[in-house]
């Protein structure tokens, strides 16, 4: 399966709970990290949800 690249570019501070636990739930540690994920719908959905905070690359 594919693999995609997604980067922390802002803080999870000020943000709702639902988007806090999203965060968490990627892997998220710190702004700047970058992680790896398997490409799934369930992936990207959760991307979708916190698009303003992180970004695909790749």
């Amino acid at each position: 399966m594919a693999k995609i690249k997604i980067k922390l570019v802002k803080s999870k501070i000020g943000k709702t709970e639902k988007q806090k636990r999203t965060i968490e739930a990627l892997g998220f540690k710190k702004v700047g990290q970058i992680i790896e994920k398997e490409d799934t719908p369930q992936i990207r959905g959760m991307i979708q949800k916190v698009s303003h905070m992180v970004e695909v690359i790749d």
